[in-house]
């Protein structure tokens, strides 16, 4: 029976698409839906013989394994709970997004064990397993409606083109799959970057739709000083930082990045293309540092979904980013490690903006330490 093709763009309610999605998922029939890189067959990770099926279909031999899509980071934690810093950062830059990121599951408490045991083979055949969130809302939304994840791959056959639209995927699939939701032609049209993360590094198996040198910027570490204004105590608290994190790591603070790290700061309140105060300038200029390219930004939530480690110049500061963005609470600290607040030297003589920046530079070098730069 030919499949079904419904035009998600014409729905009167997506969710009713949605639904009939999932409803042919949970019958162990196998769903075509669109994806932000290319169209991806799905089948129900808990039924054995739709995932046996889904194999059959792309024609998969040996142990090349299925990548699953999951519905989000705090997910993966159910199938690798011991990944590194580094998976978490990736996870958290790249998801949902065009990224599949490989991890072991070798855990003893993975839920890679509570899947079929031809599913475990077909997804985690090397005790590695391929986890992607897509950056579709459809594929999410069913992603939420189902009950485990989707074994979830392109919707083509193995060694033939990618499907970059509904009407590719229905000529490379045809009566093999039971549901088409077309979305129109796919975003990027080429497939996800497809990255082995281990403890000390990763490695690209799959230049996809995001690029290697994008891959290494987004592994970097990223340190956020935040203020109100981002005048004065967080930019002074990011040069410095630079300055000081340069010096550890042996390199010049302008080769920071390539040597792994990104130092930023930002305002609660700031502005966009502001200038450092005069007094901040004057004070880093005396300790070598010029200040004059600086530009005020407020804080924003891809800065703080970015930040490994966010320090705040007061505990204000940080009540107001953990409620804005409760899931940051746990990487976002006060910099003074006694939980005081660095007072602000506005308006004020040049002589509290050198006890500011003295105060900051007292705690930089516990964080540094903390930090294990």
């Amino acid at each position: 029976m030919p499949p079904i093709v419904i035009d998600v763009r014409k729905a009167d309610d997506v969710r009713d698409v949605v639904h009939r999605a999932v409803q042919a998922l949970a019958e162990g029939r196998l769903v075509v839906v669109p994806t932000e890189t290319v169209y991806g067959v799905g089948a129900l990770a808990l039924n054995e013989e739709a995932v046996s099926r889904l194999r059959a279909v792309k024609s998969r031999k040996g142990d090349h394994p299925l990548p699953l899509a999951i519905r989000g980071s705090e997910e993966a934690l159910d199938y690798a709970p011991d990944v590194s810093l580094l998976f978490h950062r990736l996870a958290r830059r790249c998801w949902p997004g065009p990224v599949t990121l490989v991890v072991d599951v070798s855990h003893p408490q993975s839920l890679i064990r509570q899947l079929p045991a031809t599913v475990q083979h077909a997804v985690a055949p090397h005790q590695t397993i391929g986890l992607r969130v897509p950056g579709h809302q459809v594929a999410l939304d069913v992603l939420q409606m189902i009950a485990g994840p989707l074994v979830l791959t392109s919707a083509n056959r193995a060694g033939k083109p990618e499907a970059k639209t509904a009407e590719e995927a229905m000529r490379a699939l045809g009566d093999d799959v039971a549901l088409i939701l077309d979305d129109g032609p796919s975003r990027f049209g080429d497939p996800s970057s497809v990255v082995r993360v281990r403890e000390d590094g990763f490695e690209i198996l799959r230049e996809g739709v995001v690029p290697v040198r994008a891959i290494k910027r987004l592994a970097n570490m990223m340190v956020l000083f935040v203020c109100t204004g981002n005048t004065c105590r967080s930019p002074m608290a990011e040069w410095l930082f630079r300055k000081m994190a340069a010096e550890r790591t042996g390199c010049k603070p302008d080769e920071l990045e390539d040597n792994g790290l990104v130092v930023r700061s930002a305002g609660i309140a700031a502005g966009v293309g502001g200038k450092a105060s005069p007094e901040s300038m004057e004070v880093l200029d005396k300790e070598g540092m010029d200040l004059s390219s600086h530009e005020t930004q407020p804080v924003t939530e891809t800065l703080i979904r970015n930040a490994d480690v966010i320090y705040t110049m007061t505990p204000s500061h940080r009540q107001a980013i953990v409620a804005q963005w409760p899931g940051a609470a746990e990487r976002t600290k006060v910099l003074a490690t006694d939980g005081s607040s660095i007072a602000d030297p506005i308006g004020g003589p040049s002589d509290r903006y050198k006890q500011c920046a003295e105060q900051i530079q007292s705690h930089l070098g516990i964080r540094l330490d903390e930090l294990e730069l």
